[in-house]
């Protein structure tokens, strides 16, 4: 939908922001530029802004008379500069590929941009051979065409298709010559229950496959029962019955599927507000896992980033349980901006541990800002974001039932051994991840090329060597042989998330990941300082230079 935006609505955005910069003026800064929180009632207010910039900022950039700028997200530094990220469109049609994150000083003057994909996005023609009926049939075509094939552990085969969306026309620029193309969501359900969600783009003339995007992200396991153990819960007393749902939060709440595989659930409520026992026969423990889960990465990303909520405008997503029978897996879906628990293996292992809940949510927060492609290069970035968050919402949590660690998912007991699904500090130990770069990571399944990134992040936060972390014993062996010293998780944390949503877009690969976390360590501690060469050290050490 196409927002209207008054004169007044300008203004008073204008002063929105003004006041979010004054508030932060004096507050003592410790680095050269501090990220300034924005609260969830001011971010309407600065997309407001981005859109009323979004002509000149087109201008400057030197875009046609066809190119739109359309706002997706804002952020505003300590000092005023602020960084305005775009979709664009090219008469009309959305262009796949034509993202741009547009750097302002705090006078609006635009100082520097990222853009998805340099020069034209101009495609050779806008005038499709291909009905829009014909590019929906081909779409479903190709998603049938691949079904009872399964790519790996982490995305079962497709069992069945359901819905075909609209086929809607698009320019597709994200690689190779810009083309005419249409986009088409082909709705479906895997082997193992988990639903799909496919969003293809095809081309416009021949219905040749472009790309093809599974919307719905899931995480593979079974577990062994409950694991936040005791933790207090925020609820809400309607009446003479308290309800699973946080006010606090967003309003996040959590409910029970009963093992159906559609709609919302129903709301869980109890008479005394203790819930659960701990164990998985009662049917509320494995709500306070999914329930306490998402408050723990409501907390993350609001206490470390000013982030208030998944999309940061204050919204809380809701959490779904008991989802399907001896379904062993876990998924986010933007399409209901919830997140959804599986009861594994005999509807006696819920896949609730908390790193779960903070890796499938952040891909969320990852849609919501750089938006990165989910293939190639861009989608083990995706992959390792959520790893890195997850981990990062685990040792916020600091639960004595489930000591931080940088191990993915090793409560699960995926493989049945007692083995985590990934490690960070090198990733091959899993038998598939990729510690280093080399020109074929791009084609790993996005799960295993995410290790370059996973190994980075450990390697900037913890550094090489052997070490023992909370009990757990690491060994990082570096590309290069050179040692790496550490900067501590909390600031590596702070350059991950300030590269995702003020440098990536949705086709940064790894070379353009390691510029992104440079300029991120630079606006926060400075080009000459200790954390910006441990950043370019830590590239290094997985090959990426």
């Amino acid at each position: 939908m196409k927002r209207k935006l008054t004169v007044g609505a300008v203004l008073s955005a204008s002063a929105i922001l003004a006041s979010a910069i004054q508030v932060s003026a004096g507050i003592a800064q410790a680095a050269p530029i501090a990220d300034a929180p924005v609260a969830g009632s001011q971010r309407a207010a600065l997309i407001a802004l981005a859109d009323a910039q979004a002509p000149a900022a087109a201008r400057a950039l030197g875009l046609g008379a066809q190119e739109k700028l359309v706002a997706k997200d804002a952020v505003v530094d300590a000092d005023g500069s602020r960084h305005l990220r775009y979709e664009r469109t090219l008469g009309g049609l959305p262009v796949i590929g034509g993202d741009v994150v547009v750097h302002q000083d705090s006078k609006g003057a635009v100082v520097a941009a990222n853009r998805a994909v340099d020069g034209s996005v101009a495609p050779t023609t806008t005038t499709p051979k291909l009905s829009a009926a014909q590019a929906a049939a081909k779409a479903s075509d190709a998603v049938q065409a691949t079904v009872g094939i399964a790519k790996d552990a982490d995305e079962p085969a497709l069992v069945s298709t359901g819905q075909v969306g609209e086929a809607k026309l698009v320019v597709w620029a994200s690689s190779g010559a810009p083309r005419l193309a249409y986009q088409t969501v082909v709705e479906g359900t895997r082997a193992d229950g988990t639903p799909s969600r496919q969003r293809l783009v095809t081309d416009a003339a021949t219905g040749e496959v472009l790309s093809s995007h599974e919307e719905v992200q899931s995480a593979t396991g079974s577990g062994k029962g409950v694991f936040v153990g005791s933790v207090p819960l925020t609820t809400t007393l309607s009446g003479s019955t308290y309800q699973l749902k946080d006010a606090g939060r967003g309003g996040m709440y959590t409910t029970n599927l009963a093992n159906k595989t559609s709609g919302k659930g129903t709301l869980y409520t109890d008479a005394d507000n203790a819930w659960g026992t701990g164990t998985v026969s009662n049917g509320q423990s494995a709500a306070v896992d999914a329930q306490f889960g998402a408050a723990a990465t409501w907390d993350y990303y609001k206490n470390t980033f000013g982030r208030s909520g998944i999309r940061g405008d204050g919204v809380g997503a809701y959490s779904r349980v008991h989802y399907g029978r001896n379904y062993v897996n876990a998924f986010w879906d933007d399409g209901c901006f919830c997140m959804t628990y599986g009861d594994g293996s005999g509807n006696t292992h819920p896949l609730t541990e908390l790193d779960v809940a903070g890796h499938e949510m952040t891909h969320g927060v990852t849609s919501n800002t750089a938006g990165l492609d989910y293939s190639g290069e861009s989608g083990g970035l995706n992959e390792a974001t959520s790893d890195i968050f997850g981990t990062m919402v685990e040792f916020s949590a600091n639960l004595a039932s489930d000591k931080p660690d940088y191990l993915i998912g090793e409560l699960i007991n995926i493989n049945g051994d007692g083995t985590p699904l990934r490690y960070m500090d090198k990733p091959s130990k899993d038998g598939g991840s990729a510690d280093y770069w080399s020109s074929t990571v791009g084609s790993k399944d996005v799960h295993y090329s995410s290790g370059v990134a996973n190994h980075f992040f450990y390697l900037l936060a913890e550094g090489s060597g052997a070490k023992t972390i909370n009990g757990v014993s690491y060994n990082s062996p570096t590309y290069n042989g050179a040692t790496v010293t550490g900067i501590g998780r909390d600031k590596a944390a702070k350059v991950w998330y300030r590269a995702l949503t003020v440098y990536m877009t949705s086709t940064t690969n790894y070379k353009g990941a390691r510029t992104a976390t440079l300029s991120a360590a630079t606006d926060l501690y400075g080009a000459g300082s200790a954390e910006y060469a441990a950043v370019a050290a830590a590239w290094a050490g997985v090959n990426v230079s």
